[in-house]
């Protein structure tokens, strides 16, 4: 019977081309074969979708979108005036991510998002949602607890802060633009987007210092 690679085999240099994979990858693997031989699916689709997942969709990409309104007001005001237009223009658009809207953290309102009846987010800008963002107790309490939600997080803010959820759907997705850290006035746009995590874009973190703090 043939092994299944594990991490115990990468560290002691068993050679990857003569294990198979595990089985789940085998089984979906059988399927997309079975699929492409009776035509029900385009393999250079396929290909493309695994290339978007892997490469083009993520939270990376948000990250770049709110670096850029940090440095540049202008284009700062067009992302709150029309989001969609402005993260297409840094590349990021696409299914999931049309009907887009900005909102922007202040010292006195914080933003969180959340979708009470699925999962829906921007996966062009954040990628596929997290465990958590799909979890009843997130989609339930937010709404009702947001603050103790947010100090599960490790968050916690000033009691004049005002705090607004956000309910997207299948029809209009929000991305969070959190507050620009202190200190940060000599870092570069990238440098900047490296404290931008997919948690603070929905307003459940806030963006790290200098430092990762």
């Amino acid at each position: 019977m043939a092994k299944i690679l594990d991490e115990s085999d990468r560290n002691s240099g068993v050679q990857a081309h003569t294990l198979l994979p595990p089985e789940s990858e085998l089984g979906a693997k059988a399927i997309e074969n079975l699929l492409v031989e009776k035509g029900l699916v385009d393999p250079v689709a396929i290909d493309a979708a695994v290339d978007a997942f892997a490469n083009r969709f993520g939270p990376q990409n948000g990250a770049k979108v709110v670096a850029r309104a940090w440095v540049d007001s202008t284009y700062r005001s067009w992302l709150l005036k029309d989001a969609t237009a402005a993260i297409a223009s840094l590349g990021f658009s696409g299914l999931e991510g049309e009907n887009m809207v900005a909102i922007e953290n202040t010292s006195e309102v914080h933003n969180m998002v959340v979708c009470t009846l699925c999962s829906c987010s921007p996966w062009p800008a954040l990628g596929p949602p997290p465990i958590w963002y799909k979890s009843p107790e997130y989609r339930s309490r937010v709404i009702r607890d947001p603050r103790g939600v947010l100090a599960e997080f490790g968050v916690t803010l000033e009691s004049h802060v005002e705090i607004r959820v956000w309910e997207t759907n299948a029809a209009i997705r929000y991305l969070v633009i959190p507050m620009r850290p202190a200190g940060t006035d000599s870092l570069t746009e990238p440098e900047l987007a490296a404290l931008v995590s997919r948690e603070s874009m929905m307003g459940t973190g806030l963006a790290r210092g200098p430092g990762g703090r």
